[in-house]
C-alpha cells in the first residue's frame, strides 16, 4: 500500500473516534486542516494540522500505553518526514506551554481540553521544544487544534487534505 493510500485508510479510521463532544476526529482532523489552509500554513503545517492526532486512529495506536502524539509523531516522520511528525508531536506541549504562558488561551480551552491538560501533566511554561526552530508553528498547529471543533464548520475535504499529502509525500 502507498502512502496516500495508508493515509486515506488511517483518515477514514477516524470517522467515529470521539475525543471531544462536538466532533469525531475525522471532522475535527479536517477543521483542523482548514483553519492552516485559511492561515497561509506551508503544506508541511497543513499536513501536520490535519493528521496530529493519527495516534488515535486504531490503524495507528496499536499499543495503548504510548501517548497518541508519540504514535502520531513516529507514524507521520516514517512517511512525511521530520518536520510534519515533529509538529504533531509537539501539539500536546504546545497546549501545556499555551496554558501556562496566555491566561485567555487556558480559558478558552474546551472542557475536554481542559481535563485531557489535566491528564497529560497540567500546564508547564517549559519545555525542551520551545527553542526548536519549529516551535513557532507547533504553537500555531496547536490553535488550529484547538478551533477545530465546532460542528459543522467549514473543513478541508477528505480529497483536499490528500491532495497535501501528495505534495508533502514528493519532496
Amino acid at each position: 500500500m502507498d502512502v496516500i493510500d495508508e493515509t486515506a485508510q488511517v483518515l477514514a479510521s477516524l470517522r467515529g473516534v470521539w475525543d471531544e463532544v462536538e466532533v469525531d476526529e475525522l471532522d475535527h482532523a479536517l477543521q483542523a486542516g482548514r483553519r492552516a489552509a485559511d492561515d497561509d500554513a506551508d503544506d508541511e503545517l497543513v499536513l501536520a494540522s490535519v493528521l496530529h492526532d493519527v495516534g488515535h486512529s486504531p490503524v495507528v495506536l496499536t499499543d495503548p500505553s504510548v501517548h497518541h502524539e508519540d504514535a502520531a509523531q513516529e507514524w507521520l516522520t516514517a512517511r512525511f518526514g521530520a518536520r510534519v511528525g515533529w509538529l504533531a508531536g509537539a501539539h500536546v506541549e504546545a497546549k501545556q506551554y499555551l496554558a501556562a504562558t496566555d491566561e485567555d488561551y487556558a480559558r478558552a480551552l474546551s472542557p475536554t481540553s481542559v481535563s485531557s491538560l489535566a491528564y497529560q501533566g497540567g500546564a508547564l511554561a517549559t519545555s525542551s521544544r520551545t527553542g526548536h526552530v519549529w516551535w513557532p508553528d507547533a504553537l500555531r498547529l496547536r490553535r488550529y487544534d484547538d478551533a477545530a471543533k465546532v460542528p459543522g464548520a467549514q473543513a478541508l475535504s477528505i480529497d483536499e487534505a490528500l491532495d497535501v499529502a501528495r505534495r508533502v509525500a514528493r519532496r
